[in-house]
């Protein structure tokens, strides 16, 4: 599972305008069942996005095609750990630790 942290990197007029865009990839990657929880921080300077994927190379190909980043507004720190504990919403997601 990956932790996505965005931070803004231009004035959020320039953001604001890319959200209509922004939104658009996060509704694709929640209908191809990469995304499961997206939000804005707050304070208002970027967001976060928990996602799963194959690979830590799949989820930083994703995130070099949100429009954020090919806009140049944002900067994405991804964090991959392994979710060994979840609430039963999430069971499908549990991950074992490695031998």
């Amino acid at each position: 599972m990956f932790v996505m942290e965005l931070t803004y990197t231009a004035p959020l007029d320039r953001v604001d305008a890319l959200l209509a865009e922004h939104v658009a990839w996060l509704d694709a990657q929640y209908a191809a069942g990469v995304v499961l929880a997206s939000g804005r921080k707050n304070p208002r300077d970027g967001g976060v996005i928990l996602a799963v994927g194959d690979s830590r190379e799949r989820i930083e190909e994703l995130a070099a095609g949100d429009p954020f980043v090919v806009g140049g507004v944002c900067e994405y720190r991804i964090t991959e750990f392994l979710a060994t504990k979840t609430a039963p919403a999430l069971a499908a997601y549990r991950q074992e630790l490695p031998a």
